[in-house]
């Protein structure tokens, strides 16, 4: 974005909100859909989070303080809503990790909107081998490409965790991807 401080201007004006926030929507609802999908799961809880993600960043446009990007806040106001989602279907739902991650993959290989191919499939086997923040560390650096710094800003993390977690996870992945390849040959 050129210009960021006479978009957030634009953004919080009473005469230009509406329509500054079109284009907010066209810039980053994709984006922000993509990084919510890899939290929640499914097409339907993204864009529930997506939502909720939208209304409340609409309402806190007079508070944004400038500390960070814009890009940066909205990406912390979707992980928090993402993780706020998760947190109340975890309370209704009592379900063992493993369950959760039977139906995480039931629900990834049904959904018309996944087309990976075995790599990724793998791939999202052994993340979901690993704890949570480590796993959503590892998606925002590995699939949105954002830096350190920014994940950090958006999670809370020190960065020096936020790169411990994400080189592990790399190294785990590294270390357990021939093995998982091993052992689906062998159940064959």
């Amino acid at each position: 974005m050129a210009n960021e401080s006479e978009f957030i201007k634009r953004l919080i004006s009473k005469k230009h909100k509406n329509e500054a926030f079109k284009e907010l929507l066209d810039l980053y609802q994709e984006r922000l859909y993509w990084h919510i999908r890899k939290l929640v799961v499914t097409h339907e809880n993204a864009d529930d989070v997506l939502q909720n993600t939208f209304l409340r960043i609409y309402k806190s446009l007079p508070n944004f303080k400038q500390n960070s990007s814009l890009h940066t806040w909205m990406y912390r106001i979707a992980y928090n809503e993402s993780i706020r989602f998760l947190e109340q279907n975890k309370k209704k739902q009592h379900y063992s990790i493993d369950d959760v991650n039977d139906k995480y993959l039931d629900s990834l290989f049904e959904d018309p909107f996944f087309d990976g191919n075995e790599i990724q499939i793998k791939l999202h086997k052994l993340l979901l081998e690993l704890p949570e923040k480590q796993r959503q560390v590892f998606q925002m650096k590995y699939y949105d490409d954002l830096k350190f710094r920014e994940i950090t800003s958006i999670t809370g993390i020190k960065e020096g965790t936020v790169k411990t977690s994400y080189y592990s996870t790399v190294k785990f992945i590294e270390e357990n991807i021939t093995k998982l390849e091993l052992f689906s040959e062998s159940k064959v």
